[in-house]
């Protein structure tokens, strides 16, 4: 797993949790946290397929 993608998935983590503890406290500023994590999981699925893409071009066509 890249790195960029471990740290957007650790994240992803603390944006969920941080969402949960808002929402149970009552305060709306959770939908913020949300969003944070929905873009965190985005970029971390980027950077995973990202690399998956590279090495299955690499296995195709070792001169690259």
């Amino acid at each position: 797993m890249p790195r960029t993608a471990l740290y957007a998935s650790i994240v992803l983590i603390l944006a969920v949790a941080a969402a949960v503890v808002s929402f149970v406290q009552g305060n709306w500023l959770g939908v913020v946290w949300v969003l944070l994590a929905g873009v965190s999981s985005n970029i971390a699925w980027f950077h995973v397929r990202k690399e998956r893409l590279a090495k299955a071009a690499e296995a195709a066509d070792p001169a690259l």
